[in-house]
């Protein structure tokens, strides 16, 4: 079973990490293509094609509104299918899934902002900032600096994943809402046909996609038809929700595919929001980075020192939730040669003024989850569900990827489906993301018959009121950071900085120390999935 902590060693010597991620995983290179050849494979390949889409086209669009449009949606759907397959084929634990992330994308409209105020050019500025962000990321991954990661513990790993989780639960809520409070464009009024036809597709999305995945554990069928329901049910919520909405009449449109012409849905039916998506595929061009000063491309080595703070704790923490213990992987990690292939990405997608990728916690904990193969077990009197084993492979990224470059061959059909469906599946992964969060669980205790605690071994070996204050402290964490991100100074944003404060959770954790029992915080924030301590426990 891998070890949170694998990799993080410091090798003190040039290249060291890498050379060590290198021989961990070569081993398995030939296996990572052989175990992908199952069903739960295809199953997961489709769902992740289906959510790593929506993510492109849903992050493209906030992108291009936080940048003016000098980037999105066909930019997102480029890099994201290019990246992923580099990363799929060379990365040193392929089921981290890379994509469009809401911290970066907020970092990059605060970057445009203060390119608005100061006047000067965005896209060269971004371009430079991009090309010393993978620069010091192909640094910070030669020079073993991945091994800082050691210092971060769960405390910071939930509190980052619960953002993560949250920012996707808020961008799906707000597109459910808005066309309750804002006229469709077009139309003067507002539509109520429209605003719930679009709460019925999103939430109805979101329900089958959860009720299949809970339908694996029924009695009802045989558990080969229960497997293949659970493994399949994101995408088939996407394909009965998209029939809905043809079946009102919702895409009101001509799809011009192969020269032919089709009708889609009728010319009085319920107007939906789709994708603004090019008719044809224009391929991005180099940016003309030295229309700038000298000293904006000088003077850019400090937001990119903050852009690679946000890409480097999003890399690893990603990766290091995606090797935790809980989830039982046995191939080991790659913490440096993962790095590395980011900020290869990076810099040669700065470029061309493609958006910056990363490690996608959504997606790549999702990802986990749906090649897992999962069991109900008794942990103290309550039945949970646990990761039995993990089919760890390269095909699934690999073929999620291609067939999202395959999607832009054929841009047009991506308007079939409505924005109202893809927000869906995303608050479906955003709340999945937040049930494997302990942080969330220990939030729930608030509001919980103390009598009805769960019996974990945290609950059973700390004092409750020492678990509250924890987690209390958590919650401040998880609210500065949505703070900062969205504050301003005299029109400056300060959430160019907030990066940083995720960094400075660590010495904050740290000095905890002095107010808590230090073994009360070494059980809180233990690297070990719960069902090891217990048998620890049973079993010492």
């Amino acid at each position: 079973m891998t070890n949170t902590n694998q990799g993080l060693e410091r090798t003190g010597r040039f290249c060291g990490g890498l050379i060590d991620d290198i021989h961990r995983r070569l081993p398995h290179y030939v296996s990572d293509f052989t175990q992908g050849l199952h069903p739960k494979v295809l199953g997961s390949s489709l769902f992740m094609f289906f959510a790593c889409l929506a993510n492109a086209i849903a992050f493209g669009l906030l992108t291009s509104v936080a940048t003016g449009g000098e980037i999105g949606t066909p930019e997102m759907l480029i890099v994201t299918a290019i990246g992923g397959v580099c990363f799929a084929l060379f990365s040193g634990q392929p089921l981290t899934i890379l994509g469009g992330t809401g911290p970066i994308v907020i970092f990059t409209g605060l970057l445009y902002s203060t390119c608005q105020s100061t006047e000067i050019p965005f896209l060269p500025t971004y371009a430079w900032v991009g090309v010393w962000s993978g620069i010091l990321l192909i640094l910070c991954a030669v020079l073993d600096l991945s091994y800082l990661m050691k210092y971060f513990t769960r405390f910071t790993d939930e509190i980052f994943a619960a953002l993560v989780a949250v920012i996707f639960i808020v961008e799906a809520i707000k597109s459910v809402v808005t066309p309750f409070t804002t006229p469709p464009v077009g139309q003067e009024a507002i539509s109520y046909e429209t605003a719930f036809l679009t709460l019925v597709l999103a939430m109805g999305t979101f329900m089958i996609a959860r009720n299949l995945k809970v339908f694996r554990n029924s009695s009802y069928m045989r558990s080969t038809v229960r497997e293949f329901l659970a493994d399949f049910g994101p995408s088939i919520a996407i394909g009965v929700m998209t029939f809905v909405a043809v079946t009102f009449g919702a895409l009101n449109a001509k799809l011009e595919l192969g020269g032919s012409s089709y009708e889609i849905g009728t010319p009085d039916g319920i107007s939906l929001e789709v994708a603004t998506v090019p008719d044809k595929l224009e391929l991005p061009t180099l940016v003309d980075m030295f229309t700038v000063p000298w000293w904006v491309i000088a003077g850019s080595v400090v937001p990119a020192l903050m852009a690679t703070i946000l890409l480097y704790l999003d890399q690893n923490i990603t990766t290091r939730l995606v090797n935790s213990p809980g989830n039982r992987l046995v191939k080991g990690a790659g913490f440096h040669l993962d790095l590395l292939v980011v900020g290869l990405i990076t810099l040669i997608g700065s470029l061309f003024g493609l958006p910056w990728m990363v490690a996608a916690t959504v997606h790549a904990l999702n990802h986990v989850k749906s090649l897992a193969t999962q069991e109900t077990v008794d942990v103290g009197g309550e039945m949970r569900e646990r990761i039995k084993e993990v089919r760890e492979n390269r095909v699934s990224p690999l073929l999620v990827h291609l067939l999202i470059g395959a999607s832009l061959l054929f841009l047009p059909m991506v308007t079939l489906i409505p924005n109202a469906v893809l927000f869906g599946l995303f608050l479906y992964m955003g709340f999945t993301t937040l049930g494997g969060n302990d942080f969330f669980d220990r939030i729930r205790l608030w509001v919980t018959d103390p009598a009805l605690y769960p019996k974990t071994h945290y609950i059973r070996t700390v004092p409750i009121k020492t678990i509250h204050v924890f987690t209390a402290l958590q919650l401040l964490g998880l609210v500065s950071l949505w703070v900062l991100k969205t504050a301003k100074i005299q029109g400056f944003a300060l959430g160019i900085f907030f990066p940083l404060l995720i960094a400075l959770l660590v010495p904050f954790r740290m000095s905890m120390a002095r107010f808590f029992d230090p073994a009360h915080l070494d059980i809180l924030d233990a690297e070990e999935s719960e069902d090891e301590v217990e048998q620890q426990e049973l079993h010492p």
